[in-house]
């Protein structure tokens, strides 16, 4: 085996960096006339890399010049010793990933020379909440650091924050409105800031609960400014900050990726829809289209709010079939995310975020928790206000670690866009929630609607209201082991919740594993922390690894997949069938998901077939999969839960996009617990594990009379010319927001 030039160790310099106290944040904090991309030179750029570590000095103008060239550099850095080792390692049929992903190379003279060293300097690089992390999350995390010596960049986020710990109070597996509903509860509790980020902004049912979230919390802000004229303090008029960040390519970022956008452009109804600057005069809102040319689209989905909370999510704003996750997060956990949010944003912040100087590990007050009797006093309407009706909400703390879920009382109306209703706390959230999938009475037929079919209703929502659940689909009326639950409650996770004779939440190890935007038509940005994190998972997993995701393509990954699977490592992909077929058509895309299942199943000898465990997504109240064209049942979730015990969550597919150019953002934990409850939901929200294996020997989908799903393109797609056709139509779809991503 050729030796790999990728490092395989943390190098000093990357231990130096983690274990520093200065982050763009920190910086930011102490000189708020900097923009992040300032803040990130004057503490990463090669400038103050060289600075730091070789002891130079630089004159005025050499600094200003390598300043100047930082963002040009890192948009070309082609990553040569990278392109080096692409050439098919270690033998593995359509391979393009580094011998250093899947194999063990020879240890350095000058590296960690025994297995304990190697995790305790990873575990020394990272502020862990007082809780040693698991050796499975240590050599991940390790191999993620490995990829950042050259450039620190690659992981988005201020070394320092990169190893950090939070809770997961709530994990969301369901429809998009049920995530839109969450995001605006959240919106609408702020205080301070929101910073919201999508790669797709669309407007929809979706952005609407956001935009009625908004137009509600001005009308909250105001109803407060209005009261405090009553007080003996002096009237203050508060303005909440609000960033919106999302990508939607033109031409002018050629010259510049980020293009602040003017309301003439973000209000047009027909495309974004978002308020006016004068209906929100106690909204500061700012919109950031931001992308890197030709192929580094932000991808990234996710929601900071007070500095306080966070949710990382697969979704877009748009309306679709898709089922989806999000995950609640908070604790320190969020300032991590708040760094990469200001990296993100690039520009200076006019105006500056309120909490620039409250970071989440201060307090452990958050926006998830109760709001004051305020809202009373104010008299809000259910419009603009808070519904303090029809709730009765459980929130015992549980005996043991299990997941639970507050008692639900009938007649709990639904937070919709036509009435909202904002809650005062997660447990009310979640109460509200799981009262929508009550069965319904139906006045008039004079029946009661199975729980089926109100698992038919949520799944239809705005795009199908007229589709039904397969007749033969299971019913699980009296099984509540296998009821849909859109959202999962670990109470000892919330902040604002605590236990008899426990004063602090339950922390658990988190470390942030992204990559950043790249742009040049080629592969060769392959190392970074989210590549490492995924295949250092495969590479060090014992008995299991579980993959959900839309799609499955990526070339480092399946000679990854087998070799897990020669290991005898139980490998089980959750893929939705069909989707964005004609995308991963286009040339180097590597295929769609069914040449990819077949090629896995045929690369692995006859005992070792059984390890591999294929599964096309069935929706909750379906017993076959359908084709992601037909825009009926669809999935997006992007998870790796490994061993049991380490999961990862984020933006990120398993396709050629997301492991070479989209810039990512995923959070992996080290819990039994959440991702206990995370595979609950899985098992729970939908009935791929009944319906959905492929067929072993022949490496595709066939139902009880041998025949494949309805619709689907096959596994061999036809010539060349014929898939490269069906690939420029998905170029196309995505570029109009109709496609996959």
């Amino acid at each position: 085996m050729t030796k790999s030039k990728f490092p395989d160790h943390i190098s000093d310099r990357v231990f130096d960096l983690c274990n520093s106290f200065e982050t763009v944040s920190s910086l930011l904090a102490k000189d708020p006339s900097l923009s992040p991309h300032d803040a990130w030179n004057k503490l990463f750029g090669r400038h103050a890399l060289k600075k730091r570590h070789l002891g130079g000095n630089s004159s005025e103008e050499e600094e200003e010049e390598e300043e100047e060239n930082e963002e040009e550099y890192r948009y070309s850095i082609s990553g040569s010793e990278e392109k080096e080792h692409l050439n098919n390692p270690g033998g593995h049929q359509g391979s393009t990933a580094s011998a250093y992903y899947y194999n063990s190379p020879p240890t350095p003279p000058h590296s960690p020379t025994s297995a304990h060293e190697h995790l305790d300097r990873a575990a020394k690089c990272g502020k862990w909440g007082g809780k040693r992390p698991s050796g499975l999350f240590l050599q991940i995390y390790h191999d993620a650091l490995c990829t950042l010596d050259d450039d620190p960049l690659r992981g988005m986020v201020s070394p320092p924050l990169l190893g950090t710990c939070g809770t997961v109070p709530l994990t969301i597996i369901s429809v998009i409105p049920d995530i839109a509903r969450h995001m605006a509860n959240l919106i609408y509790r702020a205080e301070h800031e929101i910073f919201l980020a999508t790669n797709y902004w669309q407007s929809s049912v979706a952005s609407t609960y956001l935009t009625i979230a908004i137009r509600d919390l001005n009308k909250r802000l105001a109803a407060e400014f209005e009261a405090s004229f009553s007080s003996s303090s002096p009237p203050r008029r508060k303005k909440i900050v609000l960033k919106i960040l999302y990508d939607r390519g033109t031409p002018k970022q050629f010259l510049s990726r980020h293009q602040i956008v003017a309301p003439d452009t973000y209000t047009n109804a027909s495309t974004i829809g978002l308020p006016h600057p004068d209906e929100i005069p106690f909204i500061d809102m700012q919109v950031m289209n931001f992308h890197t040319p030709i192929m580094g689209t932000f991808h990234a989905k996710y929601m900071v709010v007070d500095r306080r909370v966070a949710i990382l999510q697969s979704n877009n704003i748009q309306d679709n079939d898709n089922l989806e996750m999000a995950t609640h997060l908070e604790g320190p956990v969020v300032d991590s995310l708040w760094d990469m949010a200001m990296i993100s944003w690039h520009k200076h912040l006019e105006p500056t975020m309120p909490c620039l100087n409250s970071p989440a590990t201060d307090s452990c007050n958050q926006v998830s928790g109760e709001r004051t009797e305020m809202m009373g006093v104010l008299g809000l309407s259910t419009q603009a206000g808070v519904s303090r009706n029809s709730l009765a909400v459980t929130e015992e703390p549980p005996t043991t670690g299990t997941t639970t879920q507050p008692t639900v009382t009938p007649n709990v109306p639904q937070h919709t866009i036509e009435e909202p209703h904002y809650d005062t706390s997660l447990p009310a959230e979640v109460t509200r929630i799981q009262a929508s999938m009550a069965p319904k009475f139906d006045p008039d037929n004079n029946v009661i609607e199975t729980h089926l079919q109100a698992v038919t209703r949520l799944l239809n929502h705005t795009r199908n209201p007229n589709f039904t659940a397969d007749p033969l689909a299971p019913d699980p009326v009296n099984n509540s082991d296998n009821k849909m639950t859109p959202y999962r409650f670990l109470p000892r996770h919330q902040t604002s919740f605590q236990e008899k004779g426990q004063q602090n939440p339950e922390l658990v190890p988190m470390a942030l594993v992204n990559r950043a935007p790249y742009g040049p038509p080629n592969h060769s940005s392959v190392s970074n922390p989210q590549n490492a994190a995924w295949l250092s998972a495969l590479r060090n997993a014992t008995h299991s690894v579980f993959i959900q995701t839309p799609t499955l393509n990526a070339a480092p990954l399946l000679p990854a997949i087998i070799h897990a699977c020669n290991r005898g490592v139980q490998v089980i992909c959750y893929v939705c069938l069909g989707y964005n077929d004609a995308g991963e058509l286009l040339p180097h895309q590597n295929g769609h998901n069914e040449m990819i299942a077949h090629r896995l199943y045929s690369s692995l000898s006859p005992e070792t077939k059984n390890n591999l465990h294929y599964y096309w997504y069935v929706g909750k109240d379906q017993t076959k999969p359908l084709v992601q064209s037909k825009g009926l049942r669809s999935c997006h979730i992007k998870l790796m839960v490994v061993d049991g015990r380490v999961g990862i969550m984020g933006n990120g597919n398993q396709d050629t996009q997301s492991w070479f150019h989209s810039q990512e953002i995923n959070v992996m934990i080290d819990s039994e617990e959440v991702c206990g409850t995370w595979m609950e939901g899985v098992r729970r929200n939908q009935n791929t594990a009944i319906y959905g294996a492929l067929d072993k020997e022949k490496g595709m989908w066939l139902d009880a009379e041998g025949k494949e799903a309805d619709g689907v393109i096959g596994v061999d797609p036809g010539g060349r010319m014929k898939r490269w056709a069906k690939g420029a139509v998905g170029a196309v779809k995505r570029v109009q927001g109709t496609g996959g991503f």
